[in-house]
């Protein structure tokens, strides 16, 4: 099969103005004449929703919880970026855009990028209008701070609980869209498999998780919002809830997966304390504004951080990169770090971890100031570690954090499934091999609110469809499969917890697939994944029934498309013979050890085909073509 990215043609600055005078459209007398599930309810699927019911089509919402506000968004804290330069310190469109395209090493397309850039503004006003409580300067303006990989303030902010104030105005378009009767919202609800009929999505089969009732739920189209797949590391600072099932069972229909290895390490995260952990904390990257890294410069150094002289730091960072200091890309921070504590200058019990300090940042501007700023996050750390970080400094270890790997759309957001859609965290498009911090919001919120409203008409305008329901023979043998699955998780009656297997997993990934990774390494993975996964499906312990509130049963299924999953990762690791971004491998570096792009060999996007279980995924390229920014080693020096 053929990727065809539909990216228009022209100018750069005038592809999306001119794509959307092209795209078809639907008249409003119409558009009530669709139905669309949208699966998710987070930025990208609660904006979606609501925009999409304001124009008339009649959509139905999935959501795992018992409220979309519950949604993985609101663990966004630090902000959202946007070109608005009101610090006026030369930021722009074109800035946004070269910075993304740079952070994410290169391997993102242009065209996505771009319009991305544009659209930040749009998304700031219409926030605003929302009520959105952005932080304001002394004159009732909105305030900007920096991020990692910008040398400018572009970031809008509202405290340490951005994502959570956006998601509050999402939250409340769509629910004036249900009490209009456009939205039908179904929470608890998880989506168990796609429903594709004469090759398009028209359907999906849901587990109500309450009464363990099996749905069905017929549609004109199919909109996947479901976050991403960073849970399948075991720790990670996505909510226990996150999982890969939706965009995994739309993989196995026919929707090619796009760069699957690649994920995003967060450098700020709460260090692991314990073995039987469930879940790490990310401290908002906005801390690295005022918060300084550093380790001992002598590895045997173990007095208190505050009978260590500045002579005996080494703010490794800042020494490094004096261009960017501590708000270097997210990948090099974490990389450093992780070298830091590889060298044996870690710190802390475990001695993974490095500092975090704010004594200069309070001399210098005062204990309330500080407070004002990250006030809230300094509460919540002290609450989870005990220590007072106005007095004692921060400990951080890198974790995962986001995926940039997701299902592969086109410009127009739609998968290789025509009718079948994928927004936000659940695609790849628009990070490439790193994402910068502050711009998931921003992709959730332009993807719901200001792209798919437009190209999802011109797949309606454009396509014949067949009047369907949920009585078509697909959906019934869809619930049979869901049933067959389900069936045999609970017939296993093994020894060995869910949780059990899952840790393992991610302990795998961790060592062999995470910040860096080389050929044995991921050979081996593969063998321990493989062996892994035949061991759950013999040795798995799920206990309770179907037909019940279960949890342990969500869990198991999730855990066995986390372990399907686990070996396509590594498939895709092993293709890439290069580092960039985030995905160090270590026979590919640069005489600084920084990772080594091969521009020449893997300029492209890497997407697989689904071809059947235990046999290799088929191998799809999508070559990205620069044509207004020179691909160059990346350097923050």
């Amino acid at each position: 099969m053929q990727l065809d990215a539909k990216i228009p043609g022209g100018i750069l600055a005038e592809k999306w103005d001119r794509h959307r005078f092209e795209l078809g459209l639907v008249s409003p007398a119409n558009r009530k004449k669709f139905d669309i599930i949208v699966i998710g309810t987070g930025l990208a699927g609660s904006s979606a929703s609501a925009t999409l019911a304001e124009l008339g089509y009649n959509v139905k919402a999935f959501c795992l919880q018992d409220s979309p506000r519950r949604a993985h968004s609101i663990a966004a804290q630090g902000g959202i970026n946007a070109a608005k330069n009101y610090a006026n310190d030369g930021d722009s469109i074109w800035r946004l855009f070269y910075d993304t395209i740079k952070g994410g090493d290169f391997r993102s397309r242009e065209a996505n990028v771009y319009r991305l850039a544009q659209l930040s503004n749009n998304i700031i006003d219409h926030c605003v209008a929302q009520g959105i409580p952005f932080a304001r300067d002394y004159g009732g303006l909105l305030a900007n701070r920096s991020f990692g990989g910008a040398q400018v303030s572009r970031t809008f902010y509202a405290r340490g609980q951005t994502g959570q104030q956006l998601l509050v105005g999402a939250y409340s378009a769509l629910m004036r869209q249900v009490a209009a009767g456009k939205v039908t919202l179904f929470s608890r609800r998880e989506m168990m498999e796609l429903v594709v009929i004469n090759g398009q999505a028209r359907g999906i089969v849901t587990r109500n998780m309450i009464t363990g009732e099996i749905e069905t739920h017929a549609a004109d189209a199919v909109i996947l919002a479901t976050g991403g797949y960073g849970n399948v590391f075991f720790l990670s600072t996505n909510a226990m809830t996150s999982n890969v099932t939706a965009i995994l069972r739309a993989y196995k229909k026919g929707a090619f997966f796009a760069n699957p290895c690649f994920i995003q390490i967060h450098p700020t995260c709460i260090p692991v304390h314990g073995t039987y952990q469930s879940k790490l904390t990310l401290m908002s990257e906005s801390l690295r504004n005022d918060g300084r890294i550093w380790v001992p410069r002598n590895s045997v150094d173990t007095r208190s951080p505050h009978q260590i002289p500045g002579s005996d730091r080494d703010y490794f960072l800042e020494n490094k990169y004096p261009a960017f200091g501590n708000l270097v890309p997210r990948d090099v921070a974490s990389r450093n770090a992780k070298e830091q504590c590889d060298m044996g200058k870690g710190v802390g019990e475990t001695g993974l971890a490095v500092y975090l300090d704010f004594e200069d940042a309070i001399k210098r501007d005062g204990k309330e100031e500080i407070s004002k700023k990250y006030g809230n996050l300094f509460q919540m750390y002290e609450k989870i570690t005990g220590d007072n970080p106005y007095e004692i400094p921060m400990r951080i270890y890198p974790a995962v954090h986001y995926t940039m790997g997701g299902l592969w759309v086109d410009y127009n957001l739609m998968t290789t499934v025509p009718g079948l859609f994928a927004l936000g965290e659940a695609n790849f498009s628009d990070h490439g091999a790193n994402r910068l911090g502050a711009s998931a919001l921003m992709q959730g919120l332009a993807d719901g609110y200001f792209i798919i409203p437009y190209t999802i008409g011109e797949y309606f305008a454009g396509t014949g469809l067949n009047k369907i329901t949920d009585k078509h023979p697909a959906f019934r043998a869809a619930v049979q499969e869901v049933n067959s699955r389900t069936n045999k998780l609970l017939s296993i009656k093994g020894t060995r917890t869910v949780d059990d297997f899952h840790r393992e997993l991610g302990s795998v990934l961790w060592e062999y697939c995470g910040m860096s990774r080389n050929e044995n390494g991921l050979l081996k993975a593969q063998k321990l994944i493989q062996q892994l996964r035949e061991e759950f499906w013999k040795n798995v312990i799920v206990p309770g029934s179907e037909r019940d509130f279960n949890q342990s049963l969500e869990k198991a299924g999730r855990v066995a498309d986390f372990l399907e999953f686990g070996d396509l990762m590594i498939v895709d690791a092993l293709a890439r013979k290069e580092s960039c971004g985030c995905h160090f491998n270590e026979a590919y570096q640069t005489e600084e050890n920084e990772a080594k792009r091969d521009d020449e060999n893997f300029c492209h996007v890497a997407a697989w085909e689904y071809a059947g279980d235990g046999i290799n995924p088929l191998f799809h390229k999508e070559k990205l073509i620069f044509e207004n920014v020179e691909l160059t080693q990346r350097s923050y020096r």
